[in-house]
């Protein structure tokens, strides 16, 4: 049928009708940043705004590598580039080849201006920091019903504990009632008596984000009784509930990480206690049994009955000691008479009688020299077998 197009042909018609404009193919735009992504390949995606309206920009990484600038949330810049429409989505946006930047944004300027405020006033202070219950059975979350974020969490918190118990405070979490919606949340789950309160929303623009920077916000988790966890936006994302609350997490998913304790953790934990306290018990009982053995020894030790069988095996050893010295004395002098024996045995007279000596005595005197006797004396003759007198009848002198 005639004047019947696809969405491709009309998609590349307007893309070339945007090639043709020679003011859209080299243009300069002033705005404001918001959204800003630098993504893993090296391309920067961000949102250019001003009070009436926003622009999609992207700017490639043989572009983005030649910045001297770090873009940020809130910076007032002018891009220069082309705008042409990316065919598959059917959407216009700014291709960026160059930025500059011209000052910061008004609501980033309101942002830092609010934050120092607070910071001036003690609401950052770490001694207002509750720590959140390492084991929460009740678990209270302000965010939009029909958001990312809830999905998010409930998927989590089943996974780690389906025993954990989830209220949700279905709030507005953009736009201009959300802060009174917000803070309305916080107190009412603050009442219902909760263990935590999870305050947050999925990623956004600092305009998507403003009600979390909102007085009304801040004061309700300012006075909150119950801790409570910040998760709003994405990692990159900061609002002034953030820095107030007892702990921040960069997504509504850490959030639950944070929040619900881990089944499989805690059964971890029962195991490693129940393995330490076996081995405690375990050492007790050997302390005690060791110490049941020495006093078991002690006891064998001064037992009367050993201490008798002692003595009397160190009697017996004393015996044999005695013995053995006896013995070797008896020996020693034995040794020592039998020398003695024969040493006198050798000088005895009696042995001279063998070799036919003689012993002579004149009258009971032993007789040495022929001076010793006279003619007609009676000597008598000591031999080796019996005695013999004999008179003396002749006397010659050598």
């Amino acid at each position: 049928m005639a004047g019947v197009y696809t969405v491709t042909q009309i998609n590349s018609y307007i893309k070339n009708m945007f090639r043709q404009d020679f003011v859209l193919n080299r243009i300069q735009i002033k705005g404001e940043i918001s959204n800003c992504k630098y993504h893993t390949s090296g391309h920067i995606y961000f949102t250019l705004k001003d009070s009436g309206g926003t622009i999609a920009v992207v700017m490639f990484a043989s572009y983005a590598s030649k910045l001297d600038i770090k873009l940020e949330n809130g910076m007032s810049v002018v891009v220069d580039g082309r705008i042409d429409i990316y065919e598959r989505d059917g959407r216009y946006q700014l291709y960026a080849v160059n930025i500059t930047e011209s000052g910061m944004g008004d609501l980033y300027k309101k942002f830092e201006q609010l934050k120092q405020q607070y910071d001036d006033m003690g609401y950052f202070d770490s001694s207002y920091k509750r720590p959140i219950p390492r084991f929460a059975r009740k678990i209270g979350i302000v965010t939009a019903s029909t958001g990312a974020a809830i999905h998010d969490i409930m998927n989590i918190s089943h996974r780690r504990n389906p025993y954990v118990s989830l209220y949700l405070y279905p709030a507005l979490v953009q736009g201009e009632y959300a802060k009174y919606s917000i803070a309305k949340g916080i107190a009412v789950l603050d009442k219902f008596g909760v263990d935590c309160i999870i305050v947050g929303r999925g990623g956004g623009s600092l305009e998507d984000l403003w009600a979390f920077n909102e007085p009304e916000v801040i004061e309700a988790v300012f006075s909150c009784n119950t801790p409570v966890i910040s998760a709003v936006g994405h990692e990159t994302d900061f609002t002034i509930t953030d820095f107030v609350a007892d702990l921040r997490v960069p997504t509504p998913s850490a959030a639950a990480e944070c929040a619900v304790f881990d089944m499989v953790q805690v059964d971890d934990y029962m195991q490693a206690y129940k393995r330490r306290l076996r081995n405690a018990l375990d050492n007790v009982f050997a302390r005690y049994k060791n110490r049941a053995e020495k006093d078991k020894l002690s006891l064998q030790i001064y037992n009367p009955i050993n201490q008798i069988y002692e003595r009397r095996q160190r009697l017996i050893h004393i015996e044999d000691i005695l013995n053995n010295q006896m013995t070797q004395a008896v020996e020693r002098y034995r040794q020592k008479l039998s020398l003695a024996a024969y040493r006198l045995d050798n000088v005895s007279p009696l042995k001279k009688f063998d070799k036919g000596y003689s012993y002579v005595e004149n009258n009971k005197q032993r007789v040495q020299s022929v001076n010793d006797v006279s003619v007609d004396d009676l000597l008598t003759l000591y031999l080796k077998d019996g005695t013999v007198t004999a008179k003396v009848t002749n006397i010659d002198n050598v």
